[in-house]
């Protein structure tokens, strides 16, 4: 029988010692006859290196570390972990999160079957610390048009949990910007939307944990701030169009205003709502009549 592709599962992982079993299981219990496993730890100190190291030595995973078991950031470990994967697919997962069962087997099939496609994703839902359903990722109902103007101006895919991608677009695209301590994932998702075809399969395909210690949740001001190198970049390097250049600006700018205002910046916070008002100013005036939440 024909051996199917090689599928590289790559794990960046870092102080995840509560969940990291549970994101493992999830791999080790996909129904994909094809398989291997790459945990990149990154200099973990709360028993998390010291638990892969196990599974390690059962021969269940290959084990990555920096030099000196350094701690490098997501992107440089992600990076490691494509260096030395050879896999013709490749799915990523964070150390907290779980991939939804079957996700590997329908998504490796509908690569094989259309070859023109570079990447394809799944829903996600996002789940608490203690597993229970919050919301869905993107939303129900969600259509890819395969424009990415759509995903520069929201950021809507569940990158990189939900994907599956070819490893010749990523060697396409290049690898994750190391520079980035956040906001990685929307740029990697914007280079390869920009490069290939991506095609969004209606099924959940990933549980994406939010607890208090997700990096989604922690360093608010950088996030945002990495958005708008992320935005020039991209406008320097596609031709979007510039009512979206615009109109994501006004978005990051929002953000900024909105975390200053919390951590009680207020003058700062007012100049980057004024920049968004007039960036936008039919988003704002929807913001401010309570016709949008955020």
């Amino acid at each position: 029988m024909e051996t199917p592709e090689l599928i590289s599962v790559i794990i960046p992982a870092f102080n995840r010692a509560p969940y990291i079993e549970e994101a493992l299981s999830s791999v080790f219990n996909q129904e994909y006859p094809n398989t291997e496993v790459l945990v990149v730890d990154d200099g973990s100190s709360d028993g998390t290196y010291d638990i892969l190291k196990k599974h390690h030595d059962r021969g269940a995973i290959k084990l990555l570390t920096h030099p000196g078991r350094a701690n490098r950031g997501q992107s440089a470990s992600l990076n490691l972990g494509l260096r030395e994967a050879k896999g013709d697919f490749v799915a990523i997962l964070d150390s907290d999160d779980m991939f939804a069962q079957g996700k590997l087997l329908h998504q490796a099939g509908f690569l094989k079957s259309n070859l023109d496609v570079g990447m394809v994703y799944g829903q996600g839902h996002a789940v608490d610390a203690s597993g229970a359903f919050l919301f869905e990722v993107p939303a129900n109902g969600h259509r890819e048009t395969g424009d990415p103007n759509f995903l520069l101006l929201n950021c809507y895919m569940a990158l990189p949990g939900g994907a599956l991608i070819r490893k010749s677009v990523l060697e396409k695209v290049g690898f994750f910007e190391e520079a980035f301590r956040a906001g990685q994932d929307h740029d990697m998702a914007l280079r390869i939307m920009e490069a290939t075809k991506t095609v969004y399969l209606p099924e959940l395909a990933f549980y994406y944990r939010k607890h208090g210690d997700s990096i989604s949740v922690k360093g608010l001001e950088r996030r945002w701030k990495t958005g708008m190198e992320i935005l020039d970049r991209a406008r320097l390097r596609y031709p979007y169009r510039s009512r979206t250049i615009r109109k994501r600006r006004a978005v990051l700018h929002f953000r900024l205003g909105q975390t200053y205002w919390r951590e009680g910046g207020k003058v700062k916070a007012l100049s980057h709502l004024i920049v968004s008002g007039a960036l936008d100013p039919v988003r704002a005036l929807s913001v401010v009549f309570g016709r949008e939440r955020v």
